[in-house]
């Protein structure tokens, strides 16, 4: 704890000052994140890093399993965050973000010992499909390939509850709303994004298009119905 607290020391005498006009414009001006980023509580995995973010430029939720419960009347942070980030703060991206080793994943895989956390067990209740997904459809896998595919799954079941969230279901019918599904690869130092049309995550390079689960577009379909009618 000494050694954390030397740091705040470092931050207030050394990188406070550095950076005292982007810290003033915060005051003034308030926040404008370029994106929500709802990641893992791993303290390995450190969102602002990952994005070489300054401070201002992300919004971010961190939670065991970069969980997003389904939208419901019981509050949570978790949805107080979303829609205070969408509809407050305007933001128009969204990232779910997961990891390789996750501790939580590797509960969803293998519950045993959750006996004495309740409230984990409880939690990771919102990630059951993705390891249904992986025991009837890759039977086969065991072990890390297991736990990377439950990982990977799960980043497409929360993003699924995402846009159960009305806040954000609104803005994705207007076309205002793009959600992204990463996954850090913390072994490899390589970010993987998933792509919505092919189901695939690829490799994000800075010679090719990002990978985007769900691109901005207007919804079309109230148009359909009215001219069937």
């Amino acid at each position: 704890m000494n050694e954390l607290i030397g740091r705040v020391f470092h931050f207030e005498k050394t990188i406070f000052p550095a950076s005292s006009e982007l810290f003033g414009k915060l005051t003034s001006e308030g926040q404008e994140p370029k994106a929500l980023m709802i990641s893992c509580a791993d303290s390995r995995i450190v969102p602002e890093q990952i994005m070489q973010a300054q401070p201002g430029d992300l919004f971010v939720c961190r939670n065991a399993g970069n969980i997003v419960p389904p939208y419901s009347t019981l509050n949570g942070g978790v949805t107080s965050t979303v829609e205070y980030a969408v509809a407050a703060l305007g933001v128009r991206d969204i990232i779910v973000c997961g990891h390789s080793d996750c501790g939580a994943m590797k509960a969803l895989s293998n519950p045993a010992g959750l006996e004495t956390m309740p409230n984990v067990a409880a939690w990771l209740k919102h990630g059951a499909a993705a390891e249904h997904i992986v025991t009837t459809c890759h039977g086969e896998l065991e072990g890390k390939e297991r736990v990377r595919a439950i990982s990977l799954e799960n980043i497409i079941a929360q993003i699924a509850h995402l846009r159960t969230h009305p806040a954000v279901a609104a803005k994705i019918a207007r076309g205002e709303m793009t959600l992204h599904g990463w996954f850090v690869d913390i072994h490899a130092g390589q970010v993987l994004g998933l792509d919505g049309d092919t189901g695939q995550f690829e490799p994000l390079r800075e010679n090719a298009p990002l990978p985007v689960a769900l691109h901005a577009r207007t919804r079309i379909a109230t148009e359909y119905a009215e001219a069937a009618e």
